[in-house]
Formats: C-alpha cells, structure tokens, sequence
C-alpha cells in the first residue's frame, strides 16, 4: 500500500482521449485504450485535484504521414520540435479529440491542458509544448501553486506521453505514482523500456488504486 496526502496529491489523466482507442480505429488505437475511465476515476478519490491533458492536433501538420509507411519514420526537413510521423489523430473537432467514455465532461476537471496546436511541434509529455521543453504548458507551475507535492498518473500510452510525462513530473520534484491499471501501451515492448525509465527516474507503481490509502 502506499498512503498518499489527499490535501497535497493530485490525480493526473494523460491524453484519455478516443484516438488513442480502439474507438477510432483509423487514428492511433491503443489496446484497452477506452477500458481505464473506472481505474482514473479511482484514483482521482484519493486527489485533492483532478486535471487533464488532451492532444488538440490540427488536421495537417509535417508529421502527419500520408501513408502506412510513412508511420514513425523520422520527419524530413528543420523541425526541431517534430521526430517522427504519426496517422493523424485528435484532431480538434473530430471524434477521436473526444475523452473516452466514463470520464467526467471537460468543465468539471479542475485544470485542462491542451497541447500539440502547433503543427510544427508534436509534444509527448503534458508539461510542455515542444520537444525541446522550453514551452511550458502550465501544468508544473499551476501545481506547485497549488501546493501539490503527489501525482497519481494514468492514461494513454505507457510508452509516450505517460512516460514523458511523469519524467517531466519528476524533474520537477513531484512525487509521481504510476497507476497501471490506469494506463494502456501502444506496444509491449516499448511499454516495459518506458516503465524502467520511469523507475529509474524514481516514480513509484501501483497495479491498480486499490493500493492506495489515506
């Protein structure tokens, strides 16, 4: 079990969003992407604050691929803030933008982050804007205005944008709690390098919120 602080933790969705599930299946569908809203809601029990990060891609951008195997080649060109091509996804407007069924509508979390408008930067992590981590999304300072000391993390996928995430959660000297019930790998491989890393880093695990207390 790990006891937490509810007055001091908030609980964390990472870009819960239908196109990374199966429910868009022509964006980027994720395995039991739309099967973790009970595990989210869960561990947001424990949280005095809830937020949220969403994609909020444009329909064009140079790192959309324009065929299958375009799909994580490198992007060709000056990009900086691009590495490599995605299908297009969460596109702002559209179906897969959408958080997936069961989680709470946009207006009732306490703070929502949307990244990625940008068609020349295709950020992972929730903290910031660009690959480079110079843009600041709001996240790490409006949590420590908060008083914020424990992120309990969740979402979708284990391998990007949950990893960047809590790397960049804790860089900042958070408390971050993986809860992996919570989250959904694009592949297992990938998935289990990003976990390590994590725990490298010094994130702490769960298997579900039933470890948690208060």
């Amino acid at each position: 079990m790990i006891s937490v602080a509810r007055e001091k933790t908030a609980s964390f969705d990472v870009d819960p969003q239908r196109g990374f599930t199966p429910l868009c299946p022509d964006e980027l569908p994720v395995a039991g992407g739309d099967e973790i809203a009970g595990e989210l809601n869960a561990q947001a029990a424990f949280a005095k604050l809830r937020l949220v990060s969403k994609d909020c891609h444009p329909a064009a951008a140079p790192w959309v691929a324009d065929s299958a195997e375009e799909i994580m080649q490198p992007v060709a060109g000056d990009y900086p803030n691009l590495d490599i091509k995605w299908p297009p996804h969460c596109v702002v407007g559209t179906e897969g933008n959408r958080l997936i069924p069961g989680l709470p509508d946009e207006d009732e979390y306490d703070l929502v982050i949307e990244k990625g408008m940008d068609p020349l930067m295709h950020p992972y992590g929730a903290c910031y804007q660009d690959l480079m981590e110079t843009k600041s999304t709001g996240a790490i300072e409006w949590l420590g205005e908060q008083g914020i000391k424990t992120i309990l993390l969740g979402g979708l996928a284990t391998d990007y944008c949950v990893k960047t995430t809590g790397l960049q959660l804790l860089r900042a000297g958070f408390q971050v709690i993986i809860n992996l019930a919570g989250c959904r790998g694009v592949a297992e491989e990938t998935s289990v390098q990003a976990l390590e890393d994590l725990r490298v880093a010094g994130a702490e695990f769960i298997t579900s919120s039933k470890e948690l207390s208060s």
